[in-house]
């Protein structure tokens, strides 16, 4: 793809994701989904791939559904309230449906079956954009609703965590488990974004954050599986040594970047009167740290079975910048002692 052709998709992307944000009405927040949608199709089916062309139609038919669904709730809200504001959904079945069309956008449980597949077929910086830019749009259109039936988003928020674990316990493939983090990182979000949207906006910025270099180091190792994780330290030792803190971040353990937004929504969610919820919350993302800690002992603790010849490049020079790479490793290990200084900017 020539860099004009692909600079042109890349500004349609922030576009679609800027008319998104800055609109109140519905039909203006639906055209900024769609240019999102369209622009990201052909970055997917740029590799002459089937599984690429299969996992681009399996989006587009998903996202075709998800949009069909938005103009459906839109137009009935219309109908009854005679307005298309975002932040007034007071009709409890538009607001529903609605909120079922952007989880489905989202990828969140019990509509996530496409994400691992779609994920799969990618290659891993159209992945990276998909798990990442892919998300903002139909997320601050779920934080503006404030929609009247909050019991809906508990139970979704909490089938994310629990899928999003369950779901990536036995997969070899590394792109599917990014997709199964995906699934529950967004059901944390979801899960305190009623309560306090400025945290559910850090807890995206985070997951940004620490999801950026986990892909950025799979794609400069080339690893796709557990296995070739295992084996990519002669490619490069310090950033297969990061791997494991990377993982961890993305677990939630302290005192990593990852820790503050779950410790934050755990404290919110005992504010609201929910103990049991942020119980069930912390339980259910022990299934997630049990994948990282798989993988994390694959990269660092483990050698792939190989001949002596396998091992013979050792450390070539790397054909592909790392600053960004190593920019947001830093950021996902170390913005521990930030985050109550980046809670306050998301407040203002």
């Amino acid at each position: 793809m020539s860099p004009f052709i692909l600079s042109l998709f890349l500004l349609s992307l922030g576009l679609g994701t800027t008319i998104t944000f800055s609109s109140s009405h519905w039909l203006l927040a639906w055209m900024g989904l769609e240019i999102n949608t369209l622009a990201i199709m052909p970055l997917m089916a740029q590799r002459p791939h089937p599984r690429a062309v299969e996992a681009t139609t399996k989006y587009f038919l998903t996202q075709a559904t998800a949009a069909a669904m938005i103009l459906f709730a839109s137009a009935t809200n219309a109908w009854v309230t005679g307005e298309w504001n975002i932040m007034n959904m007071s009709s409890p079945l538009s607001a529903t449906m609605a909120i079922m069309a952007l989880s489905l956008k989202l990828g969140l449980a019990p509509v996530h079956f496409w994400l691992p597949e779609v994920l799969q077929g990618l290659d891993l910086t159209t992945g990276l954009i998909l798990s990442t830019w892919q998300k903002l749009a139909p997320f601050i259109l779920l934080v503006q609703m404030s929609p009247p039936n909050n019991d809906l988003l508990i139970i979704l928020a909490l089938l994310s965590i629990l899928v999003g674990g369950w779901g990536g316990l036995n997969q070899l493939q590394i792109r599917k488990i990014l997709a199964y983090s995906s699934i529950a990182h967004l059901g944390w979000m979801l899960l305190v974004c009623q309560f306090s949207p400025p945290l559910s906006l850090l807890a995206l910025f985070t997951y940004i954050l620490m999801t950026t270099p986990a892909f950025l180091l799979l794609k400069f190792t080339s690893s796709l599986t557990i296995n070739s994780l295992a084996s990519a330290w002669t490619k490069s030792t310090v950033l297969v040594a990061t791997a494991p803190f990377i993982l961890f971040s993305l677990g939630g353990l302290p005192p990593l970047s990852g820790f503050a937004p779950k410790w934050l929504i755990l404290q919110e969610l005992t504010k609201q009167d929910m103990p049991i919820i942020a119980t069930m919350a912390a339980m259910m993302a022990l299934l997630s740290l049990y994948f990282y800690l798989r993988v994390s002992y694959a990269a660092a603790l483990t050698m792939a079975p190989n001949t002596p010849p396998a091992s013979a490049p050792w450390r070539p020079s790397p054909t592909q910048s790392s600053l960004v790479l190593s920019l947001t490793t830093i950021s996902s290990l170390f913005m521990l002692p930030l985050m109550p200084t980046a809670l306050t900017l998301f407040c203002l």
